[in-house]
């Protein structure tokens, strides 16, 4: 907002953007100063200039709570469902691979090895075993990290409604931690058991709650909230990363515009970038993570003794097993999820005030 004063000194232009949105005449006079309505009595002849929906009447600084968290929440838990059921078969080779272990243990020779088999054995869905846990999972998964995000994010704006890099960091890093801990520790926890079983010879999972119900059965419900450490450090690193490079790409691709809208395609590409940081950024806490919740997590005293075995008998190449195909997954994963998320609300804003 720039307010110019025109060249008499009897006036002045409110501007934005450079367009002349209305001019009102301040000379000398003992009479009180007009306000907007005295001015324009027909309201449809005065354009207020604070466009944005919570500025209409009252030109407030801060936007107006409404139902934002809610939103988030409904909006993230669709987001998720649609997201892993295109994305998931990359997961799958993602855990296999990470799973694999150095000596008599080892069953695959990289990503297109680890397919074929796959297929030869269980056929084309065995590429999907465990989407189950992870479809029952990812709804309220998305909806608790959309849903924070959106409500910390409430709370973190400055006047002009815009995040500091700081704030982008805390927002996306309170939603990463509160995701790992009400839905994604036990949702991973009993994907990777079910994908681990599957590499026996005998798997003893018959379903998904066939599955869970043996887990808890034979460990306790602490069997399904294995690796709760390493998952809060990954999903805390995983969204502080994403919504930081996200939220950064949109404000330098609006220029300090806030009502900009900016285009699907390129959210999706800001979002392959968020997802691809993201992998390099904390691929040896996932590695880490998986093994903790696999089956053969007893033989680990805890997260630092996990790490001292892998580098002890694997080398430090093997934090980072599972990278291109966790890259491929996670880049489509990102790119899908906020394209598909901002479509959402976008939809909501139009129908749900």
């Amino acid at each position: 907002m720039e307010l110019i004063v025109s060249s008499d000194k009897n006036r002045f232009d409110v501007m934005r953007s450079r367009n002349v949105i209305t001019t009102f005449d301040f000379r000398l006079s003992t009479s009180p100063v007009p306000l907007p309505s005295e001015m324009f009595p027909n309201r449809r002849d005065f354009r207020n200039p604070f466009p944005r929906p919570w500025m209409r009447d009252t030109a407030a600084a801060a936007p107006a709570s409404g139902n934002i968290g809610l939103k988030g929440i409904v909006a993230g838990g669709l987001t998720g469902g649609i997201e892993i059921c295109i994305t998931f078969p990359t997961e799958y080779v993602k855990t296999q691979l990470q799973l694999d272990e150095k000596g008599g243990g080892k069953q695959y020779n990289g990503i297109v090895d680890c397919v074929k088999k796959t297929v030869k054995g269980h056929g084309f869905f065995g590429l999907y075993r465990g989407l189950s846990v992870l479809l029952y999972g990812s709804i309220p998964k998305s909806a608790v990290r959309f849903g924070t995000f959106e409500k910390l994010k409430k709370y973190a704006v400055n006047e002009n409604g815009a995040l500091s890099p700081s704030g982008r960091l805390l927002c996306g890093l309170g939603a990463g931690v509160c995701e790992a801990i009400f839905a994604v520790t036990p949702m991973e926890t009993v994907k990777v058991k079910f994908i681990n079983d599957q590499r026996s010879a005998t798997p003893r999972f018959k379903g998904f709650f066939h599955g869970v119900a043996m887990i808890v059965r034979e460990e306790g419900i602490g069997g399904v909230y294995k690796g709760l450490l390493p998952t809060i450090l990954k999903q805390g690193s995983n969204q502080a990363i994403r919504f930081f490079v996200m939220e950064t790409c949109k404000d330098m691709y609006k220029g300090g515009d806030p009502d900009k809208k900016v285009p699907k395609v390129v959210v999706g590409a800001f979002g392959a970038l968020a997802g691809a940081a993201s992998v390099f950024g904390n691929t040896p806490i996932d590695v880490i993570k998986t093994r903790m919740q696999g089956l053969e997590a007893a033989k680990y005293k805890g997260t630092f003794d996990c790490f001292l075995k892998i580098w002890k008998h694997e080398g430090p190449a093997a934090f980072y097993k599972g990278t291109v195909p966790r890259l491929s997954r996670v880049c489509l994963d990102v790119a899908i999820t906020f394209m598909i998320y901002d479509s959402i609300m976008e939809v909501f804003n139009k129908v749900w005030p």
